[in-house]
């Protein structure tokens, strides 16, 4: 789906956000040793509500990521894949399968409960893409799991007079639509592609949290350079309408925001809930099989 600026300008923007800092991310591995930069990490999820974890993968070597991740649970939030080049297998234990693969988006929530696995396609060649975890509001959190795979040529997409293309995973941008929306949460997720001396104007409400994060050449926000592997957390001035980002070389970032849900947030691993009680239960829960389908 391809559609061009005309339905709706941001080029109006008059206090667009700020830098508030610059976070380089942790080198970790995950699942049976995948190597990954783990950029929004425990400490941030306050900040960045609804936001809880974003990690960002890619390698040409298959002794990276080759082990995948086996079967584990989740509850309570969402887990949004994005891959931008290779291909992994999802399977989980509420019946769904799908093929993640370049360019494409498996959004899955967890719910009350579930186990999945997500599993390389492949044994050479480049794996690269970020997942991120949204946070679920409390009277969600115990929904049943839901699960879509959104092939490559399902995300809506548009490109700016100066060349800028969007890709629109979720909410709304330049009266384009994205593939996934939220009520509670409103998240806002695009993938952005700059040509050389290109920028780009999005509008956002002043409450929500944002933040960029920069995956090739290096963008600038007002006065402040955003590097390549870098996040930007965006200021929440009071009366911010959106944000401006320029490119002086072709560039490709991230734009994530939402509506912070300014509950508690409780974490044991990969289960998130409000209270430790409920992970406790959560716990019991996974232990006792209840995670199926």
């Amino acid at each position: 789906m391809t559609a061009t600026n005309t339905l709706v300008r941001h080029d109006n923007l008059t206090h667009p956000r700020t830098v508030e800092r610059l976070v380089a991310g942790e080198a970790t591995s995950d699942g049976a040793g995948v190597k990954l930069t783990r950029v929004l990490t425990q400490p941030l999820q306050r900040r960045l509500d609804p936001y809880l974890m974003l990690d960002s993968f890619g390698t040409d070597r298959a002794e990276d990521y080759i082990g995948g991740f086996p079967d584990h649970p989740h509850r309570g939030f969402e887990t949004i894949t994005y891959m931008i080049s290779g291909r992994m297998r999802h399977r989980d234990s509420a019946g769904h399968e799908g093929l993640l693969q370049n360019g494409g988006v498996q959004w899955m929530t967890a719910g009350r409960g579930v186990v999945h696995s997500e599993l390389p396609e492949q044994e050479d060649g480049r794996m690269e893409g970020f997942q991120l975890w949204l946070n679920l509001p409390a009277k969600d959190k115990m929904n049943a799991p839901w699960y879509r795979d959104i092939q490559s040529d399902q995300i809506p997409e548009f490109t700016t007079d100066a060349g800028v293309t969007a890709r629109v995973i979720a909410g709304m941008s330049h009266g384009v639509e994205g593939a996934v929306q939220r009520e509670g949460t409103q998240p806002l997720y695009l993938d952005l592609h700059f040509e050389a001396g290109s920028q780009f104007a999005q509008a956002l409400p002043a409450s929500h949290n944002a933040f960029i994060y920069v995956y090739r050449g290096e963008l600038r926000v007002g006065d402040e350079a955003v590097p390549s592997q870098r996040m930007a957390i965006l200021r929440n001035d009071d009366g911010a309408d959106g944000v401006v980002l320029r490119a002086d070389a072709p560039s490709r970032a991230l734009l994530i925001a939402g509506r912070p849900l300014n509950e508690p947030i409780a974490q044991y691993g990969p289960f998130v809930m409000n209270m430790k009680e409920e992970i406790f239960q959560a716990v019991q829960d996974f232990q006792a099989g209840k995670f199926g389908s």
